[in-house]
Order: C-alpha cells, then sequence, then structure tokens
C-alpha cells in the first residue's frame, strides 16, 4: 500500500506566516562537506571558473539531494548567477541551447554534458515564509531550525476552474526564486562547493532527514501549475524510499484527471524513468495504487484490475527490471515498454485470427495519449509478436534477426515472473545466434562422365 508519513512539521496550527518585504529572505545554511571525491570533476571545474570569474555558482538539485543521501547522481546540474552567453564566453566547449529557456550545456570527453541553468523566476510568484514553531534535531546537518520559503496564495489560484498551467517562466531570478519555482522541497536545495554548505529555502533538509516528499507550497497549486510533478512524486517516493505528505497524497489523487493536459512526451518519458530508475516494480505500483496509472495507462490499469494472476507475473517482470538495473544491465526502452504491457496485449491478442490488425487496435488509442514514436511502437510489436515462437522454443527462424537479443530479454523477464528455468539461449542470446545457424550441406561431387 502507498505510505503516507504524517508530520507536524509545517501543519497550519504550528507555524508562523510571515509575507516577506522587498529584501530577499536570508536561507537556512548547513555546513556538511560533501567529499569532493564524490562530486564530479568536471562539475567542479565549471563552479570554480565562474567563481573566479564574480558569478555565483552551485549544484543544485536532484544532485544535491543524492550526495546528501550517500547515493550516486546521475547529473551534476549547476544554477548560477552569469547569463547563459557569459558561461559561453568563459567555456569554449560551451553551447547555448532552447528557445523558451536558454541554458548553457559545457561538453567534455565521452559525451558528457554540464548543464548550467541562470537562476530563474516565476515572474507571477509572491513568496511567503514559514517559520515553525515545532523545533527538530537534523543529525543530516547540524544546523539551525529550518525555515521554508513557500509561493504565497493568491486570488487568482483559488476555484477548481483557475487555470494554473505554467506558460511561461523564462525570467532570470535570485537564487530564493529560483528554489521556490522547483516542484519538491527535497529538489530546492543549494551546494556551495567552495564552503561546503548546504543552501535551504525551503526546508528540504528537514524533508530529507523525515524521509518525506513534500511539495513546495501547496500541493493542488502546483499539481495544477504542472500535472507532470504528480508522476514525479511517484518516481522519487518509489525511488528514494520515501513517505508522501497527507497532503501531498490527497492533491495527487485529487489532480491526477489533469494529466490527460500534460504533453504527452513529458507524460511518456516520466513513464520511461518509472521502469529505468531501479523501481520500476514500486514505481507502476504506486501509480495503479493512487490511480494515476489509469489516467495515463488505463489498458495497463484495466488488466492489474481484472487479472489477479497477470498482476501478479506483471510485477513479477517489473521486478526482473530492477534486478537487471542493480546490476547495471538494464535493457533498451521497447523491452521496458513491453515488459510493462505483455500481459494486456497477449490478452488482446489471445484467440484473434488476424494479430497484427489486433495490435494496432489495441496501441492506437496508447500511440496518441503518449505520443508513442512510431520505432517504439513497432519494436515493441515485434517483440511481443516473438514470443509466442520462443514460449515453443522456436527460435530457429528468428535467431538471426536483429532483433532476437531484445525478444529473448523479454521472454526471460517473463519466464523469471513465472518461476521458471532459462534455457540457455535465454541467459546468452548471443551465443544461441550461433547454434541456430543451419549447417552447410555437403554439395554431392557429380562425376565428370567419361568420354
Amino acid at each position: 500500500m502507498t505510505r503516507v508519513i504524517d508530520s507536524d512539521f509545517g501543519q497550519r496550527d504550528d507555524e508562523q506566516r510571515d509575507v516577506l518585504a522587498d529584501d530577499p529572505p536570508e536561507p537556512v545554511v548547513y555546513a556538511h562537506e560533501i567529499p569532493r571525491r564524490l562530486v564530479d570533476q568536471d562539475a567542479a571545474k565549471v563552479i570554480r571558473r565562474l567563481s573566479r570569474h564574480g558569478h555565483t555558482a552551485y549544484l543544485v538539485g536532484g544532485g544535491v539531494r543524492d550526495l546528501m543521501l550517500g547515493r550516486k547522481p546521475k547529473d551534476f546540474d549547476l544554477a548560477t548567477s552569469a547569463r547563459p552567453y557569459e558561461v559561453r564566453d568563459l567555456f569554449r566547449n560551451c553551447r547555448v541551447i532552447g528557445r523558451r529557456f536558454r541554458l548553457a550545456h559545457v561538453l567534455f570527453a565521452g559525451g558528457k554534458i554540464i548543464e548550467v541553468a541562470t537562476f530563474r523566476r516565476d515572474p507571477s510568484q509572491h513568496y511567503e515564509v514559514i517559520k515553525p514553531k515545532i523545533a527538530h534535531k537534523i543529525p543530516l546537518c547540524a544546523g539551525p531550525e529550518p525555515v521554508r520559503l513557500i509561493p504565497a496564495k493568491s486570488s487568482d489560484t483559488e476555484g477548481d476552474d483557475a487555470d494554473l498551467l505554467i506558460t511561461n517562466d523564462n525570467v532570470f531570478g535570485e537564487p530564493h526564486e529560483d528554489s521556490i519555482r522547483r516542484d519538491f522541497t527535497i529538489n530546492g536545495l543549494f551546494y556551495d562547493l567552495e564552503r561546503g554548505e548546504v543552501i535551504d529555502f525551503v526546508g528540504g533538509v528537514a524533508d530529507l532527514e523525515e524521509h518525506l516528499l513534500r511539495t513546495i507550497g501547496d500541493p493542488n497549486v502546483r499539481f495544477r501549475e504542472d500535472p507532470v510533478r504528480i508522476l514525479r512524486a511517484i518516481k522519487f517516493s518509489a525511488r528514494l524510499d520515501m513517505g508522501l505528505d497527507p497532503e501531498v497524497y490527497d492533491g495527487m489523487v485529487r489532480h491526477r484527471g489533469d494529466l490527460r493536459r500534460a504533453a504527452a512526451p513529458r507524460v511518456l518519458e516520466e513513464i520511461l524513468r518509472f521502469l529505468r530508475g531501479g523501481a520500476a516494480q514500486r514505481s507502476v505500483f504506486l501509480a495503479w495504487d493512487v490511480g494515476v496509472l489509469s489516467e495515463v495507462l488505463p489498458e495497463v490499469a484495466s488488466f492489474l484490475d481484472d487479472d489477479v494472476e497477470g498482476a501478479e507475473l506483471t510485477f513479477g517482470r517489473l521486478k526482473a527490471v530492477d534486478a537487471l538495473a542493480a546490476e547495471d544491465r538494464l535493457p533498451g526502452d521497447a523491452v521496458l515498454m513491453a515488459a510493462l504491457l505483455l500481459g494486456p496485449i497477449d490478452e488482446a491478442l489471445e484467440g484473434v485470427g488476424d494479430v497484427p490488425l489486433a495490435y494496432e487496435e489495441f496501441v492506437r488509442e496508447l500511440s496518441l495519449r503518449l505520443s508513442l514514436p512510431r520505432r517504439l511502437k513497432d519494436r515493441i510489436r515485434l517483440l511481443t509478436m516473438a514470443q509466442r515462437r520462443l514460449r515453443t522454443g522456436r527460435i530457429q527462424s528468428i535467431a538471426r534477426r536483429e532483433y532476437f537479443a531484445d525478444a529473448a530479454t523479454l521472454f526471460a523477464l517473463d519466464r523469471i515472473a513465472r518461476g521458471e528455468e532459462l534455457p540457455k539461449w535465454a541467459r546468452d542470446p548471443n551465443d544461441a545466434v550461433y547454434e541456430a545457424e543451419p549447417r552447410a550441406r555437403r554439395r554431392r561431387r557429380r562425376r565428370r562422365p567419361r568420354n
């Protein structure tokens, strides 16, 4: 079941609210030395150069969060007072990208990219500060009492009919303004590499310590501004094993229908991140439990609702995917999506005469809803159609096809979910290709007729 953590911290009865004056607020600063060996050296190099030229530059977001949790960050993103073209002037290996909001990408060997964003703000956003009356100990970082800076409520945000979808945040700002426009408190932290300090405007350090996922400000407003944050809440809760603040949980349930308004490619990308992140089983289960899955993948949600055995197999395949992720052997996106969709697809194709047509009918609405790329859709079809042959052990006809290794991986995930032993060709598909090569027939040499 979904884990919702009750917390007195931040409740309306136990806090003092002060509308901020024109002066920028002071953050809470925690002395927390992160070992330099854990910080990407190229990211550190960019920070040092920006600092030498008079700019403020911090590690920001998920990288700070992961380092404080003792996890290895996937990316090291930076936030700075420097404008994008000022960053480009300092780095020859830099390109400025983006139309709606300009970002600087500093390029390094091996295709590595350090993303550098200028502090920005929501031009329509005001803010207020919350000072909790309840004292909290923070073993992670010994420091002062947490303070939460949150977006202030206004009459424009009231009422379910108000359209709060963010369409413009293309304005440069200050660090505190950049912090409060982020989604969750645990993602609103900055790290000053030179001083070894965590800079916290939003109470993210306290929430990290409590292992609690909380939005910056009212969840109902934040989810209406950007419904994809609901999917991100599921991802972080599952991947980081964090409880959901009760107000966050209620907001997810209340506004899950708003996901239909979100950009389809962003929804698809978050679903793929569910599957890639090492917590696919928990992510999909939480999405199903909260009712979000019925909004983004109703085909899967209804299948899980109706077929208990099929649901167990689906979650078993996702658990096997997580095991591959832990071994750094994660398959491609087509295999991941096929592992999630295999049960509903098998059900839709059972007993039909025209299998290709039935597949197209099954995937048509799904493709429109998620803007599924044709290449990905066709690849999923190949992999799921191949399972019929693989289940009978007839691999000779497809062992030399370029998609055989992926099809064999999907077969292995399904076999593991069923608790069945894997054939040799499923354990090592590359060897199976050679075993399936037909032996060359000996050509009988014809005798020449004697003259």
